[in-house]
């Protein structure tokens, strides 16, 4: 009875700090935790918040009230309920400038996590000493592998701020053999309820998918809604209604209610391991007992484990790395057309945004385009236009660059054959070509340039001419390197190496590693790195995809930006763009997920009758950052030289670094990344204090005495980003 009286004192005593306004707002935070203590609450810990993170917190009778402005006066308001056997989430609702004018659109659901865990295996024939999760080529689900449903025991709570970002860690939750808490992330500014499963396992050689979203024991009044397919929005009244998996369009879901709606997304490129294939997976779910293992009405995101062509690699999950299984839920006042709408904004509406002074490019599509127009000829004559013409164009890319011949086509045919199916990709590049499109003919050609060594793989590579260029792969004895062909004209015949990089050299053309150090070029390009055809100016360097996939990490594709910094710190300037090598396409497919682009610092992009020497040009000299889309570079120098420039550091002071960059999601960080030819030297600059949908000039200095390269990346919260090509620092000696 003592311990009663003196809560409720407690309460009336907080009651009084309430209504004294925001000023007594830690005070009261305090003594509702002390009173929450005495009910035996799990305890939660404010001493990492700051109000001036801009979203208020308050603790009182077992809840945790979290607010923060949004746009226009409207305020986002999430409730947690921290009381034992009640939902987690009370209530998420947003309102105009009176916070109580609206009702919630969802009340009293948990977030839910599935996960499917299996079994991480190395192919035979990797370099001695590679990690088991450096892997593309294995498919953990034709093994044995298990799936778990989350349980969740409040913990211990803490309330941390950064910038402007609120974070509340919930621990207490458990996967099957993965362990760890909720993590709910505001923004100020943005409409995001942002929520992670962080957790981590002491398991090893573990290979993971996962399913998140939220669930509630009583459905919600209302209707799911969605894009399809088609681009058209489909609505149906939540009812108890089985689990169902829907292809959607734009990965998303929409839970539309009285009150407003809430739209359900995963992190747009981080959510989609890499495949071959770009087929849609049906990437959202809702209805009762998801996967067998909750019987609750629940929507969300969902992955496959099968499908998307032969390898289907998972993520990896490392012994205790924290694995942050995220999805985003955005709250709007109205229908879900809204939510949609405002959903899209995130990605410029899956498409590559224009940015005066640069064009688009793309490259390695497996797509076969060749022996297609081949097969049409040979028919009744009809020519179609491929849909995928259109779907480049409505996602802003200016260039595609093709590796044609991978798995169809006759590549190492010694003549006629050969130079028919050349003349072809070329005339199908000139007629799908037009003043919006470029489609540049090119190969995974894989012959000659290589490792040598017995037991590895030779690597696999790419190239790209100035103009069509007719060439065999091989030349007997007796034939000439050169000749005239009729029907063709100038014909290269290429039995070697050496040939090959004259080759290269003759035409112009530029070459590099496709997906370097996994794949089939495991071994590559380090098995070559002292090769003269490598340290040549034709070689240009690698390419970039997020390969493979790791949720614990704070940006994509590590593996091609590690080499990116070693090639720098090797001596010769090499650089990386990205590519995306995947196989045919529809309009159907989930594409945009599995793209990233080349921001080529040009005016305007050559027609295919031209020269397509300026596109060459770009990529030479380094002047193009790589992005997936949501965070544009547009300007990058130290010491006003540009990604690809050479200068020589300050011998008395710090260099000037200055960067324009532009965002979607709110921004995580911007990193330099500098090297000294032996060490990678990283200097972090944070962007926590940054909201939604901006733009900034960064200004900074960088120490880099003795630095030989630097170059800048940009991450956002949903780990989409953009990188920079190195500024050189120092005078690169090619003879070395």
């Amino acid at each position: 009875m003592l311990e009663r009286r003196r809560v409720v004192e407690g309460d009336r005593f907080m009651n009084r700090f309430l209504r004294t306004g925001k000023a007594a707002a830690i005070v009261f935070v305090v003594l509702a935790c002390a009173a929450s203590y005495a009910r035996g609450e799990s305890k939660v810990d404010l001493s990492g918040y700051r109000p001036d993170c801009g979203v208020d917190v308050e603790h009182h009778d077992g809840r945790l009230s979290l607010q923060w402005p949004i746009a226009g006066g409207e305020v986002g308001r999430v409730t947690l309920d921290l009381r034992s056997g009640r939902p987690l989430i009370a209530e998420m609702a947003i309102a105009g400038k009176d916070v109580g004018e609206r009702g919630p659109i969802l009340t009293e659901v948990d977030p839910v996590a599935f996960l499917v865990v299996g079994e991480r295996r190395l192919p035979p024939g990797q370099p001695p000493g590679m990690s088991v999760f450096n892997v593309f080529f294995d498919t953990p689900a034709k093994r044995p592998f298990q799936r778990h449903g989350s349980k969740f025991a409040l913990g211990d709570v803490a309330v941390t701020s950064q910038g402007r970002r609120l974070a509340v860690t919930l621990s207490g939750l458990t996967i099957g053999p993965f362990r760890g808490a909720w993590r709910i992330n505001l923004y100020p500014g943005s409409r995001l309820v942002h929520v992670e499963a962080v957790v981590s396992t002491s398991e090893d050689g573990r290979a993971i998918l996962y399913d998140v979203g939220l669930a509630s024991s009583t459905p919600p009044v209302g209707n799911a809604a969605w894009f399809d397919t088609e681009g058209v929005v489909q609505r149906e009244p939540i009812a108890s209604t089985p689990d169902r998996a829907v292809a959607v369009r734009h990965r998303t879901i929409v839970i539309e209610g009285e009150h407003g709606s809430a739209a359900c997304f995963p992190p747009p490129h981080q959510y989609f391991y890499p495949r071959d294939v770009t087929d849609n997976q049906s990437t959202v779910w809702f209805g009762d007992g998801h996967r067998g293992l909750d019987p609750r009405f629940g929507f969300g995101v969902r992955q496959t484990e099968q499908g998307g062509g032969p390898w289907v690699p998972w993520f990896n999950a490392p012994p205790g790395t924290e694995q942050r299984l995220g999805t985003f839920y955005l709250l709007s006042g109205g229908k879900a057309e809204d939510a949609l709408a405002e959903t899209l904004r995130y990605t410029h509406g899956d498409r590559f945004s224009e940015l005066p002074g640069y064009k688009t490019f793309t490259s390695h599509w497996h797509m076969a385009i060749t022996m297609a127009a081949m097969a049409e000829k040979a028919g009744d004559g009809t020519r179609s236009t491929p849909e995928f013409v259109k779907m480049f164009k409505d996602m802003g890319v200016d260039a595609v660059h093709l590796a044609e011949f991978h798995g169809d086509g006759h590549p190492r045919d010694p003549g006629e054959l050969r130079l028919k199916e050349l003349a072809a990709m070329f005339d199908e590049c000139r007629r799908l070509s037009d003043d919006d499109l470029l489609f540049l003919p090119g190969e995974e050609a894989n012959v000659h340039l290589g490792v040598e060594r017995p037991g590895a793989e030779a690597g696999h590579w790419l190239y790209l001419f100035p103009r069509p260029v007719f060439w065999t792969m091989n030349r007997d004895a007796g034939r000439p390197f050169e000749e005239e062909v009729v029907g063709y004209g100038k014909v290269y015949h290429v039995g070697d190496r050496r040939e090959m990089l004259r080759l290269l050299k003759e035409e112009n053309g530029l070459a590099w590693t496709a997906h370097a150090r996994i794949k089939s070029s495991s071994w590559a390009p380090d098995g070559y790195r002292g090769e003269d055809f490598f340290r040549s100016d034709r070689w240009l360097g690698a390419a970039w995809k997020a390969m493979p996939a790791d949720l614990s990490h704070d940006r994509l594709g590590r593996r091609a930006l590690d080499l990116l910094d070693d090639m720098a710190n090797w001596g010769d300037p090499k650089y990386v763009l990205g590519e995306v090598d995947v196989f045919k396409i529809d309009h159907a497919h989930e594409l945009y997920g599995h793209m990233n682009v080349n921001y080529l610092r040009l005016d305007r992009m050559p027609k295919y009758g031209e020269s397509w020497q300026p596109v060459l040009d770009a990529l030479r000299g380094g002047r193009f950052f790589v992005t997936t889309g949501e965070v544009l570079i547009p300007e990058f120098t130290i010491d006003g030289q540009p990604g690809g420039g050479r200068l020589t550091p300050k011998a008395d002071g710090p260099s000037a670094v200055e960067a324009k960059i532009q965002w979607t999601f709110p921004p995580a960080f911007a990193e330099l990344v500098s090297g000294d030819g032996q060490r990678v030297h990283r200097q972090r600059i944070d962007l926590a204090d940054a909201e939604a949908f901006g733009e900034r000039t960064l200004k900074f200095t960088a120490d880099l005495k003795g630095r030989t390269w630097a170059r800048l990346e940009v991450w956002d919260v949903a780990h989409d980003g953009g990188f920079t090509q190195p500024v050189w620092l120092s005078p690169i000696d090619l003879r070395k």
